[in-house]
C-alpha cells in the first residue's frame, strides 16, 4: 500500500536501482513504488523498457551502461544532479555466462566481471563518501546462492558473487561506528529473461526458479532494516551452511541434484 504524502508525512529517501529495466531491478521498481517511502531513480541500458518501468512506478528514468567508459560516473553525476544525494543504492545490474570455463572466451570473462563486480565496486566508491559523512545509507547489493556455494559450468559469474559477499563483508567493517548498512541478497534461480539473454536455458531441479517479486521483498527488507544477508528462498540458508561447515557433504549432495549426472 502506497503510503500518504503531505506535510505530515515522512521525507521521502532517494534510491538509485540499477538494472532496472527488467527482471529483479524492475520487481524492486514496483516494490518500491508501492511501499510508497521512496524516490525512485532508474538505471538501466534498454532506454524504451526503462521509460516503461519509469512510467509505472514514477521513478526518473537515468539510462547508463555502466560497462562503458565512463558509465559509472555518468549514472552517480546524473543522480546527484537530479535528487541531491542518494539515501540508497541496488545494485541489480548483472549478467551471466554458461558452459565449461575452458570454453569460456577471454572477452566474455572481463564482460562478466566488469557488469557485476568492477561496475559495481566502482559505483559504491561513487556514492558512498556522502552516505559515510552523514552517517547514514544503505548499500543493497545483488548476489547469487552461486556466490555461495559455486555452480559447476558458471565459474566466473560465481567468481563475480562471491567477490561481491566478500566486499560486502570487508565494507561493514570499514563502516562501523556508522549508519550506513551493507547487505547482500542472493537468490537462487529466478523467473527472468535472465538465462534467455545468456543464451543457456536454466536445467537444475534444484532449487526451483522464484518470482522476481520474491527477491524484490528480500531488497526492500534490506533496505528497510538493513539486514546484512538475505538468501531467497529463505531455506538457502541450509546448502550454505552446509556448505561452509562440510564441504564434502554438500559436494556429494550437490552431485546428486546434478543433471549431468543423471543416469
Amino acid at each position: 500500500m502506497t503510503r500518504p504524502s503531505g506535510p505530515g508525512a515522512a521525507p521521502r529517501r532517494t534510491v538509485l536501482v540499477t538494472g532496472a529495466s527488467s527482471g529483479i531491478g524492475a520487481a524492486v521498481a514496483d516494490s518500491l513504488h508501492a511501499d510508497g517511502r521512496w524516490r525512485l531513480l532508474l538505471s538501466g541500458r534498454d532506454g524504451e523498457r526503462l521509460t516503461a518501468v519509469a512510467d509505472r512506478t514514477g521513478g526518473e528514468a537515468i539510462r547508463a551502461d555502466l560497462a562503458a567508459e565512463g558509465g559509472c560516473e555518468h549514472l552517480a553525476e546524473e543522480a546527484v544532479r537530479r535528487a541531491g544525494r542518494v539515501d540508497a543504492l541496488v545494485a541489480g545490474a548483472g549478467i551471466g555466462w554458461a558452459g565449461p570455463f575452458v570454453t569460456m572466451p577471454p572477452e566474455e570473462i572481463d564482460r562478466v566481471l566488469t557488469v557485476n563486480l568492477t561496475a559495481t565496486l566502482r559505483l559504491v566508491r561513487l556514492l558512498l563518501p556522502p552516505m559515510a559523512a552523514r552517517g547514514t545509507g544503505r548499500l543493497v547489493l545483488i548476489g547469487s546462492m552461486a556466490g555461495w556455494v559455486g555452480v559447476a559450468d558458471e565459474a566466473v559469474y560465481s567468481a563475480s558473487k562471491g567477490a561481491l559477499l566478500a566486499f560486502a563483508d570487508s565494507l561493514r567493517r570499514e563502516l562501523t561506528g556508522t549508519r550506513v548498512r551493507v547487505s547482500v541478497v542472493s537468490p537462487g534461480a529466478v523467473d527472468t529473461p535472465f538465462f534467455a539473454r545468456r543464451g543457456t536455458p536454466y536445467h537444475r531441479r534444484r532449487p526451483r526458479p522464484v518470482a522476481a517479486e520474491r527477491v524484490a521483498r528480500g531488497v526492500r527488507d534490506a533496505l528497510v532494516r538493513g539486514r546484512e544477508n538475505i538468501l531467497v528462498p529463505g531455506w538457502l540458508t541450509l546448502p550454505a551452511r552446509l556448505h561452509g561447515a562440510a564441504p564434502g557433504l554438500f559436494g556429494a549432495v550437490a552431485d546428486r541434484a546434478d543433471p549431468r549426472r543423471a543416469g
